[in-house]
Protein backbone atom coordinates (compact mmCIF):
# COMPACT_ATOMS: atom_id res chain seq x y z
CA UNK A 1 0.00 0.00 0.00
CA UNK A 2 1.15 3.53 -1.10
CA UNK A 3 1.60 5.40 2.15
CA UNK A 4 -0.12 9.01 2.60
CA UNK A 5 1.50 12.03 1.59
CA UNK A 6 1.15 14.57 3.83
CA UNK A 7 1.04 18.52 2.86
CA UNK A 8 4.05 18.94 5.15
CA UNK A 9 5.80 16.01 3.00
CA UNK A 10 4.74 17.65 -0.28
CA UNK A 11 5.92 21.33 0.70
CA UNK A 12 9.43 20.23 1.99
CA UNK A 13 9.91 18.24 -1.44
CA UNK A 14 9.00 21.40 -3.78
CA UNK A 15 10.86 23.77 -1.98
CA UNK A 16 13.78 21.44 -2.63
CA UNK A 17 12.94 20.46 -6.18
CA UNK A 18 11.92 23.71 -7.47
CA UNK A 19 14.81 25.59 -5.88
CA UNK A 20 16.77 24.88 -9.17
CA UNK A 21 14.47 21.80 -11.05
CA UNK A 22 17.05 21.19 -13.89
CA UNK A 23 20.32 20.24 -11.31
CA UNK A 24 17.22 18.45 -8.99
CA UNK A 25 15.97 16.47 -12.36
CA UNK A 26 19.44 15.46 -13.18
CA UNK A 27 20.60 14.23 -8.95
CA UNK A 28 17.44 11.86 -9.04
CA UNK A 29 18.56 10.57 -12.59
CA UNK A 30 21.70 9.52 -10.38
CA UNK A 31 20.01 8.68 -6.97
CA UNK A 32 17.78 6.33 -8.42
CA UNK A 33 19.44 4.72 -11.16
CA UNK A 34 21.71 3.38 -7.69
CA UNK A 35 18.46 3.03 -5.26
CA UNK A 36 16.21 1.42 -7.62
CA UNK A 37 17.89 0.80 -11.31
CA UNK A 38 14.40 -0.62 -12.87
CA UNK A 39 12.44 2.31 -12.03
CA UNK A 40 15.36 4.35 -13.69
CA UNK A 41 14.92 2.12 -16.69
CA UNK A 42 11.06 2.28 -16.60
CA UNK A 43 11.29 6.10 -15.85
CA UNK A 44 13.57 6.96 -18.94
CA UNK A 45 11.73 4.38 -21.17
CA UNK A 46 8.56 6.31 -20.52
CA UNK A 47 9.88 9.75 -21.41
CA UNK A 48 11.11 8.87 -24.44
CA UNK A 49 8.02 6.78 -25.71
CA UNK A 50 5.66 9.57 -25.20
CA UNK A 51 5.16 12.52 -27.21
CA UNK A 52 4.98 14.24 -24.27
CA UNK A 53 8.07 16.36 -23.47
CA UNK A 54 10.60 13.73 -21.51
CA UNK A 55 12.07 16.19 -18.95
CA UNK A 56 8.55 16.56 -18.17
CA UNK A 57 7.94 13.05 -17.81
CA UNK A 58 10.52 11.97 -15.78
CA UNK A 59 10.48 14.97 -13.22
CA UNK A 60 6.50 13.97 -12.86
CA UNK A 61 8.10 10.41 -12.17
CA UNK A 62 10.82 11.44 -10.20
CA UNK A 63 8.65 13.83 -7.84
CA UNK A 64 6.22 11.25 -7.41
CA UNK A 65 9.46 8.72 -6.64
CA UNK A 66 10.77 10.99 -3.90
CA UNK A 67 7.43 12.03 -2.31
CA UNK A 68 6.52 8.17 -1.99
CA UNK A 69 9.97 7.96 -0.05
CA UNK A 70 9.10 10.69 2.10
CA UNK A 71 5.89 9.19 3.31
CA UNK A 72 7.29 6.02 3.59
CA UNK A 73 10.73 7.26 6.10
CA UNK A 74 7.40 9.59 8.06
CA UNK A 75 5.09 5.92 8.58
CA UNK A 76 8.43 4.36 9.56
CA UNK A 77 9.11 6.96 11.83
CA UNK A 78 5.59 6.71 13.45
CA UNK A 79 5.73 3.08 13.49
CA UNK A 80 9.59 3.21 15.23
CA UNK A 81 8.73 5.89 17.33
CA UNK A 82 7.19 3.07 20.48
CA UNK A 83 9.87 1.20 20.38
Amino acid sequence: MIPIISEENAAEAFVEIFQDMPAWRKKMIHYIKDENPEINTAIIEAANKTNLDPKAVALGAYMTYKLVELAMKENEAILNFGE
